[in-house]
């Protein structure tokens, strides 16, 4: 591949985008972001510029406008059809013009079009969006800055008028022509502890002595080889709390933006020593495209996409509880199940499964989903075992809406988890089939590890039902709350709540308070929680509340302009519209008509190009190719006489990640070679039987350290059989060696607990008393709950 440097794509033409400039202004849960992107036309001729760019899915877009040789244009927000049209009308007539709009297959990708930028002309363009920040386990908010945009798979039926179709030019991180800045100001009353970042930040800069303002930039030098992120962590996270914005002045009352707005925030403090559910039908779909044989992140020594996920699956599977159904979907191009229909968790099922895990590589070409979703949704129900779904994919797919409709269609059947994996996974995906089903969605990115967050996600969907939720609104006469978000049906331990609602009719007094209460019932048990607030909307002039609010309206009436049924794209366009927030019916236009130069034949037209981003560790070679398919071979769809290309890894290559690698384990499971030692944890956890006790072997004496003949001679016999000795001698080393990681082999333990009190019974607090004396260990007995 050839390198060229400067502002020039790979065909040498020059490029007009010069720098994206970004600034970050966040309170307590909300960001406000404010990006410009800065042109220039070096050339002689007039160009169009197009530049596709990411943005996180929740973002609501709200306004769009143009700075033209010291010209301010303020764009309008009109339907797509008309945008376009009008587009295309006025660079016919000279004028310049510039047009911002979602992709019409995907709410996470946009297009901005600048037209008719005359030879030596400079513009910048602004756009401005809002967004709830998702709050992570540690009690970090977590603000992305997407800047990775990877190529979606087309299919044959994919939109012909997707930007996607764009032949956008690819060319290596360290050519891009353009530069990115970010500056993000940090406002919260309960103080900001610590700021931290996947990225280079300058350090951390607090506004006044009670650290409630810092701000941080981003390190000069940044290039787009990762989406950026902001952990923030503040003093205090969980307090339910309510924020009153006031209405647009001119609009009338009763409408969306003319009445005052709340945003209501719970963190629902659900009791953590629940007993688990034992019942399920737990489905795992699993993407094997060509492109999860990419690099986690961009680092060159970052573990493989699909080695991550065969880890994650080997825990998945020795963590469910007996007694549940599974199964296990791999897909691309087609689709591949490991049984024909959910089967019932036992140990040969297991191990069947186990068989097909180690077997498994990212060789199923393209990312078509859709269809094994359909296939698990025709299958029968299983008495008594509700089924939840486990998604995991890159998300470099096409035609989303379709693929989220489907799982809102059958939401009433199942709950779906989903997982975003690597850098520039789709929003829209990720979190749209989340959404629609009740469940919850993960991103894994840089150092994240995939084990961790699935095995978390999974102990959520074990949780014990929470039902009866409901949410009530104590106001003064006169006064009433109008609901914005969508009921809210399921609630999980260590999840916040975001209600959006609209106050009408008369705003009483100053100093007059009103409250709301978050109810649901648990195992019979009613749980409740209060926020009391004082009725004063505040003013804000980006209407940030009322924004967000429409957002929240939006994703549950906007399904894509092919996908939404007829009787909600009138109200969608509406809302849309009168919002100002951006949807898939609607498209901000400027146009600068002091511009009045007839056009000499057609632009010339300029693609910014985007970086090409996987790593040299990837094992196939790649094609820097024009266009919005996947750069790698193998995620090309086959043609009716050619089957689906597989692509075999070689089986000494294995990823290390933090010393803890389960594909040196499936590598090697059966040679004992002398490298098969290294990770005495991952072996542990592989050698657990699925009922959750262990067997006494050679494989269990290297976990510990010690020879089989000494384990056999500390052997209590007339206490337990040799099945018990073993399980208790591996629960303490697994408290004793893997506590960083407790929360991977938590219902590993859980269940090897459970079969101990059954198979031990009285005799359990002997038995483990030998056993600490025996390793020498310090763990506390009382982790067995005599």
């Amino acid at each position: 591949m050839v390198h060229f440097y400067g502002l020039l794509t790979l065909q040498r033409e020059p490029v007009p985008l010069k720098s994206i400039s970004v600034s970050v202004s966040i309170y307590e849960f909300v960001a406000d972001v404010s990006a410009t992107l800065n042109y220039e036309n070096a050339e002689k001729v007039p160009l169009e510029a197009v530049f596709l760019f990411p943005m996180d899915e929740d973002s609501a877009v709200y306004s769009f406008e143009a700075l033209v040789d010291g010209k301010k244009i303020v764009a309008e927000l009109q339907d797509k059809m008309k945008a376009r049209t009008n587009y295309e009308k006025a660079i016919s007539q000279g004028h310049q013009a510039f047009l911002l709009e979602e992709d019409s297959s995907s709410r996470d990708i946009f297009s901005c079009n600048v037209g008719n930028l005359q030879p030596g002309s400079k513009a910048s363009v602004t756009l401005k969006y809002v967004q709830e920040l998702p709050l992570e386990t540690d009690g970090a908010l977590r603000f992305v800055l997407p800047a990775v945009l990877n190529p979606r798979y087309q299919f044959s039926g994919s939109s012909k008028d997707s930007c996607l179709n764009v032949k956008t030019p690819i060319v290596p991180v360290e050519d891009l022509p353009y530069t990115l800045s970010m500056v993000a100001t940090i406002d919260s009353k309960h103080g900001i502890e610590k700021v931290q970042s996947n990225c280079p930040l300058s350090p951390t800069e607090y506004l006044g002595e009670d650290k409630t303002s810092a701000q941080v930039s981003l390190a000069a030098g940044h290039k787009f080889d990762r989406d950026v992120e902001l952990l923030i962590y503040y003093s205090e996270v969980h307090t339910p709390s309510v924020v009153l914005e006031m209405g647009m002045p001119k609009m009338k009352p009763g409408r969306l933006m003319g009445d005052p707005s709340a945003m209501v925030s719970f963190y629902p403090n659900i009791p953590e020593d629940q007993p688990s559910n034992t019942c399920g039908e737990f489905v795992f779909l699993m993407d094997r495209s060509g492109s999860m044989q990419s690099p986690m992140s961009s680092q060159d020594t970052s573990q493989l996409r699909i080695q991550a996920a065969k880890e994650t699956l080997i825990l998945l599977l020795k963590s469910l509880p007996m007694g549940c159904y599974f199964n296990i979907y791999g897909f691309g191009s087609s689709y591949e199940a490991y049984f024909p229909k959910s089967v019932k968790y036992t140990q040969q099922t297991m191990e069947e499964a186990l068989g097909r895990v180690k077997l498994m590589q990212a060789d199923l070409g393209g990312t078509e989903i859709l269809a094994p979703l359909q296939n698990i949704y025709r299958g029968p129900s299983i008495p008594g075992h509700p089924l939840q779904l486990f998604v995991f994919t890159d998300g470099e797919v096409t035609d989303t809406f379709s693929v989220i409709k489907e799982v809102r269609i059958n939401r009433q059947k199942h709950r779906c988890f989903s997982f975003g994996i690597g850098e520039g996974a789709s929003t829209s995906l990720i979190k749209g089939i989340a959404r629609a089903s009740g469940g919850t969605s993960e991103f894994i990115t840089g150092k994240d590890r995939m084990q961790s967050k699935a095995l978390r996600t999974l102990k959520r969907s074990l949780q014990p039902v929470v039902e009866d939720v409901s949410l009530s609104w104590h106001l003064p006469p006169g006064l009433s709350a109008k609901m914005l978000s969508p009921e809210q049906t399921v609630i999980f331990r260590g999840q916040r709540l975001i209600i959006y609602a609209q106050l009408t009719g008369r705003m009483p007094a100053a100093e007059t308070t009103g409250k709301v209460c978050l109810k649901y019932t648990l195992q019979g048990k009613t749980f409740e929680d209060k926020a009391t607030f004082l009725l004063q909307p505040k003013p804000d002039v980006n209407f940030t509340i009322h924004r967000l609010a429409a957002k929240s309206l939006l994703q549950t009436k906007d399904m894509g302009l092919r996908e939404t049924p007829a009787s909600d794209k009138k109200d969608a366009l509406n809302l849309s519209l009168e919002s100002g927030v951006i949807s898939s019916f609607t498209a901000f236009i400027a146009i600068n008509r002091e511009l009045n130069k007839p056009v000499q034949g057609p632009l010339a037209h300029r693609d910014i190009p985007r970086p090409m981003l996987l790593g040299a560790s990837t094992p196939l070679k790649i094609r820097c190719q024009s266009g919005f398919r996947k750069a790698l071979p193998s995620d090309r769809p086959p043609s009716a006489s050619q089957p689906i290309r597989r692509v075999m890894c070689c089986e000494a290559v294995s990823f290390q990640v933090d010393n803890y690698s389960l594909c040196g384990l499936i590598n090697h499971k059966d040679r004992h070679s002398p490298g098969f030692g290294e990770n005495h944890l991952v072996q542990l956890i592989y050698h657990q039987n699925a009922n959750g006790s262990w067997d006494l072997n050679e494989d269990l004496a290297k976990v510990l350290g010690v020879s089989l003949e000494e384990i056999t001679a500390a052997h209590p016999a007339e206490l337990v059989d040799s099945s018990g000795w073993a399980t208790i001698l591996a629960v303490i080393w697994l408290h004793g060696n893997g506590k960083d990681l407790k929360c991977e082999w938590e219902l590993l333990e859980r269940k090897a607990m459970a079969w101990m009190r059954v198979h031990a019974g009285s005799t359990m607090p002997l038995v483990v008393k030998a056993a600490i004396t025996f390793l020498k260990s310090s763990v506390d007995p009382a982790i067995f709950a005599f």
